[in-house]
């Protein structure tokens, strides 16, 4: 155990955290950079006391699962959570789960275009989605959040064939399977991916089949033709980018300049989530 390095990568990345990226109120007074002890050791379940001696060298080797809160806590990267670990003499091991937390500044991106933009993780939850997302896919917000989930949308209820239409859709469950496959290996320890694996198991025969190939691989390429109820048929564009040390994707589309689908797109986010009537 490297006592002292602990220390010292505890203090300076407790400091470059600001309350607002751990959901805390900044306050009026603050003396020192960052978040407080008292902040930290409050979100990784620990005493006060037990994470300022850690912080100060004195503290005796933190266990694995005290390791794992201070990650959460201090919202680290996969490779700055292994680096935690080895500090401490262990070895890191997969990672818990994929990280939930979006970013602020993506937050802010998305709030900011006019575009509809999804942040997905590594198991497809949709993490975050702006207003257009909402108007052209479906109203996350009106979901319970553990159905905010694109394989849960895909093959546990029937509005994908009608909204991308049934080829796609086919392709489009291939894809987020094999996505999910790849997720299992990252995460073997997640129970929320063993939960998710097993609900599409006894939900859909269909999964059930496409799950039984064994195919692995991260979605790239998103481009799709959707039939909007509304505004009908809009041809996308969809570029993804890649958080990595988040393990997410942004997901942005976007169309044609000058095109119908651009139009289309234009006046959805006119329409937003309402429902037209004559």
């Amino acid at each position: 155990m490297d006592r002292d390095g602990l220390a010292e990568f505890l203090r300076v990345r407790r400091e470059a955290l600001q309350p607002s990226d751990v959901g805390l109120p900044a306050g009026l007074r603050r003396r020192t950079p960052g978040l407080r002890r008292e902040e930290v050791a409050s979100l990784a379940t620990m005493s006060t006391d037990y994470y300022t001696r850690l912080e100060q060298g004195r503290g005796p080797r933190p266990s694995r699962p005290v390791l794992t809160g201070l990650a959460r806590a201090l919202r680290l990267s996969d490779d700055e959570r292994g680096h935690l670990f080895r500090l401490a003499g262990e070895q890191p091991g997969p990672p818990p789960g994929p990280p939930r937390e979006v970013r602020s500044g993506v937050l802010r991106m998305l709030a900011r275009l006019d575009v509809p933009g999804l942040v997905l993780d590594a198991k497809d939850d949709v993490l975050a989605w702006n207003r257009l997302a909402a108007a052209l896919i479906t109203d996350f917000s009106a979901l319970a959040p553990r159905d905010r989930n694109l394989l849960r949308l895909r093959f546990l209820t029937d509005s994908q064939a009608e909204l991308f239409g049934a080829d796609r859709t086919r392709e489009f469950a291939r894809e987020v399977a094999a996505d999910l496959r790849a997720a299992t290996s990252t995460y073997p320890d997640d129970p929320e991916i063993t939960r998710l694996v097993r609900d599409l198991l006894d939900g859909s025969p269909e999964f059930a089949e496409i799950w039984a190939r064994h195919e692995v691989g991260r979605q790239q390429s998103l481009c799709q033709t959707i039939f909007h109820p509304l505004v009908g048929r809009i041809d996308l564009i969809c570029e993804v980018l890649v958080v990595p040390e988040r393990d997410q994707r942004v997901v942005l589309y976007t169309a044609e300049p000058g095109s119908p689908s651009e139009e289309a797109l234009r006046l959805l986010d006119v329409i937003g989530t309402q429902q037209l009537t004559s």
